[in-house]
């Protein structure tokens, strides 16, 4: 039969584990997509009517310019890959030793969790994927730089005192990835709300920085015994920048209705007394996508869906530095 190259229209999205779901419900209430000759691939989405020029938050990575390849035999799969581009990434709901003998014949690709901090990569990366043994939909023009869309760290098992440190990991990898933020680091302060049990604090002492934790609840004995932290129990949210000061970065983890949180973020920005700002967003039921749209109205910002999220979007903020030069 040999090799036939098909190109598709619309779009192949890939969501979150588990998310699937989650992301189907955006694209009808958010984007307004309709789910008319749709073909589902595992959790991979194929809409074939699919043209808006916007991803859906639970969307880890899409094929935006997808194409349907039969082959005969790995090594021909291979080359049709390598022909399009350098960097692939596969994912993988069947076939899957027919995949791994496909991607070993592809320029390598770090496929391995990540140690933090790690710095996302900006050369693009396609995505392919087997229907089945003769069969694969691929695109060499994805919407994520990372391989499937997917961030993972090596895990630490024994010292955080909870899993919420993986967030704020992939949260600052971020940062800087959309906005050239560095990282926090010595001499920098943070002022984290909700910080119990102390998973964000623990990332952020760890860097270096000093933090400023607010719960009413005292975070792990080792960290309340840290001299970078500084724990006040109290609610977060009544405490004002005039009270506290500046900050590098304000950050919160607070489980509490969206609405309250939009309005605490305005206040710190609203002040200038930060520039940097990651929160999470915590989804109430049914989301409420207009209320979404107004944390994605303000400037210099950006809202995701993390790998280490669950029934929540992070909400980001990077303030432009102004570097001031002398005219002579």
């Amino acid at each position: 039969m040999g090799v036939t190259i098909e190109k598709i229209p619309g779009a192949a999205l890939l969501p979150y584990t588990d998310m699937k779901e989650m992301m189907l419900s955006e694209l009808t209430r958010r984007l307004g997509v309709t789910l008319d000759g749709r073909n589902d691939y595992g959790d991979l989405v194929y809409l074939k009517n699919y043209d808006s020029d916007k991803i859906p938050y639970w969307c880890r990575t899409a094929m935006l310019e997808p194409s349907l390849v039969h082959f005969d035999s790995i090594g021909e799969a291979a080359n049709v890959l390598r022909g399009m581009q350098r960097s692939w990434a596969p994912y993988t709901f069947t076939c899957f030793r027919r995949a791994a003998l496909i991607q070993d014949k592809l320029p390598r690709v770090n496929l391995k969790a990540r140690n933090f901090p790690f710095e996302i990569p900006r050369a693009p990366i396609g995505l392919y994927t087997l229907i089945d043994d003769k069969t694969m939909i691929v695109s060499a023009k994805t919407s994520s730089c990372l391989p499937a869309g997917s961030l993972l760290f090596n895990e630490d098992h024994e010292n955080p005192p909870s899993r919420a440190y993986l967030k704020i990991q992939e949260a600052l990898c971020m940062a800087n990835h959309f906005f050239g933020a560095e990282l926090p680091g010595p001499g920098q302060k943070c002022f984290e709300a909700g910080a119990c049990p102390g998973g964000w604090t623990w990332v952020l002492v760890n860097a270096g920085s000093s933090v400023f934790a607010v719960d009413r609840s005292e975070l792990a004995p080792s960290l309340m015994k840290n001299p970078l932290v500084t724990f006040r129990a109290h609610d977060a949210f009544t405490y004002t920048p005039k009270e506290l000061g500046e900050f590098d970065w304000v950050l919160s983890d607070v489980i509490c209705y969206p609405e309250r949180l939009l309005e605490w973020i305005h206040v710190w920005l609203d002040s200038g007394k930060t520039k940097q700002m990651i929160c999470t967003i915590k989804m109430q039921g049914e989301i409420d996508w207009n209320l979404v749209a107004e944390f994605e109205k303000i400037p210099f910002s950006k809202i995701v869906h993390l790998n280490y999220n669950k029934h929540e979007l992070t909400f980001i903020h990077v303030e432009p530095k102004i570097e001031f030069s002398m005219v002579k």
